[in-house]
This record gives structure tokens, C-alpha cells and sequence, in this order.
């Protein structure tokens, strides 16, 4: 259940942003949407460890809370696009951040990329 009560501390605008943005794909989603207008089979190339079902749940949570927008184009085959919304290019520095010290993380620990 969504927390909606953020006046708790200073630290409440954090828990909010996660609970926009946290878990294991949102970011991802949002790093690959920034980058360019991508299409859902070619999210699930780039994230090929996320299931058809969780990217679907996950594309619909971040289109509701109006930091992507999904295109659809009347064409045969069907043809959907997502782009990150104005919105949602506010989170643009945080997101690269995110990148930057994952990079730094990843090195320091010796994990192969």
C-alpha cells in the first residue's frame, strides 16, 4: 500500500522518491527511456533478466505516475513506443548518479560487467 504521509521527517522526501522509483527495474527502465524511445521487446533485450509480465506491470506503474509515456501506433502489427515524459526527465540527475556510483560499485568490488 502506498505511503502518502511525508511529513515525518527529513528524510521522507527519499522514501517518497523510492517509493516512486525503488526496486530492482524501475531505474533501469527509466536509464534505457532517457537514453532514447525505446520499444517493449527492445526493453526486454536490454533487460533480459526482467519477465514480459513484471516489465508490463512495471511500464504501467511508471506511465500512471506520468514519468513515461506509452505510444501507440494504429498500424498492423500493432506498434508501442515509451518515452520518458517531461516529467520524468526530472529525474534525469538522480538516475545518472545512480549509473555513476553503480560503475564505481561494481569496479571497487571486482564484479565483471
Amino acid at each position: 500500500m502506498a505511503h502518502t504521509d511525508y511529513h515525518c521527517n527529513r528524510g521522507c522526501p527519499v522514501e517518497a522518491t523510492l517509493e516512486i522509483i525503488g526496486g530492482k527495474w524501475k531505474g533501469a527502465i527509466l536509464y534505457h527511456l532517457i537514453q532514447k524511445t525505446t520499444r517493449f521487446n527492445e526493453l526486454r533485450r536490454l533487460m533480459p533478466d526482467i519477465t514480459q509480465r513484471m516489465l508490463t506491470k512495471q511500464l504501467r506503474e511508471l506511465e500512471a505516475r506520468n514519468l513515461i509515456e506509452r505510444t501507440a501506433y494504429p498500424e498492423v502489427p500493432p506498434r508501442v513506443e515509451y518515452s520518458i515524459s517531461e516529467y520524468g526527465r526530472t529525474l534525469t540527475p538522480a538516475i545518472e548518479a545512480l549509473h555513476s556510483w553503480g560503475l564505481t560499485h561494481l569496479e571497487k568490488n571486482n564484479f565483471n560487467q
